[in-house]
């Protein structure tokens, strides 16, 4: 009867030791589930987060691209600009000198229009004429024309109309008299020409 007290007090510590084993293995396996849970929660929410941070910086670099493409249209605008500005100074770059001789070449004009018996007068006629062809010469060399007026046609663009008269056997809309010379230097008008036209 000792040995089956014995016997059954070792089964039963036996059966004790593999409850404790069990509840130990159990609340290990509990633990290892709740840390792969926390493991895959923290790699999920560091996957959100690069998501966030990648969608950020996509939104950056988009930016940033698009400042640079505004700053190389700037720079091309700019260049284009300065090339255009350069090509018309130089194209037009006696345009003030010209401007400031035009009141100087009416002058001989007007001057040129004097009639005289005088032979002295007539001698310094002929000179201020090769002075007013040498200017006009000049003029043409850089790109300076007058205005073609009586008997054209017209043209808002080159002639400025200060009086109008009616004229038979003239057409309507045709200058008649020119009363100022206008000057145009390559496609610029510098000075309209003053004329009468015709109704």
């Amino acid at each position: 009867m000792a040995d089956e007290k014995n016997i059954l007090e070792e089964e039963t510590i036996q059966n004790s030791d593999q409850a404790v084993e069990t509840e130990v293995n159990d609340s290990g396996a509990a633990e290892a589930v709740n840390e792969t849970s926390s493991e895959e929660a923290s790699l999920e929410d560091q996957l959100v987060h690069a998501q966030e941070k990648t969608v950020e910086l996509e939104a950056k670099l988009a930016e940033v691209e698009n400042r640079y493409y505004r700053l190389q249209a700037d720079f091309d605008n700019s260049r284009r600009r300065a090339r255009l500005d350069l090509e018309s100074s130089e194209k037009y770059r006696a345009q003030k000198l010209i401007s400031d001789l035009l009141p100087s070449i009416d002058n001989f004009e007007r001057a040129l229009q004097m009639e005289t018996d005088n032979e002295q007068m007539k001698s310094v006629l002929q000179g201020m004429e090769m002075v007013y062809r040498g200017l006009l010469e000049a003029l043409k060399n850089e790109g300076a024309e007058q205005i073609e007026a009586v008997g054209k046609e017209f043209d808002p663009q080159v002639h400025q109309a200060v009086m109008q008269v009616e004229v038979e056997g003239v057409e309507s809309n045709i200058v008649v008299e020119e009363f100022q010379k206008g000057y145009i230097l390559k496609d610029r008008v510098i000075r309209p020409a003053m004329v009468k036209v015709n109704l």
